[in-house]
């Protein structure tokens, strides 16, 4: 196997760990928000962005 195509191989491999790490920390990160009650913080202050980039609120 020629050098490039294993320094290819190589940064594929640390790019699909690193996502794969990002995305159980953020999973884990909602899970925890969620343990604490603040969905419906949250959700509100969405809608409430939401309404005035429309220009309602």
């Amino acid at each position: 196997m020629p050098k490039n195509e294993r320094s290819v191989r190589l940064f594929k491999t640390k790019k699909a760990v690193f996502q794969a790490i990002l995305l159980i920390v953020g999973v884990a990160m909602v899970g925890f928000g969620a343990f604490r009650g603040e969905v419906d913080i949250v959700l509100g202050k969405a809608i409430r962005l939401c309404l005035e980039c429309v220009g309602i609120g």
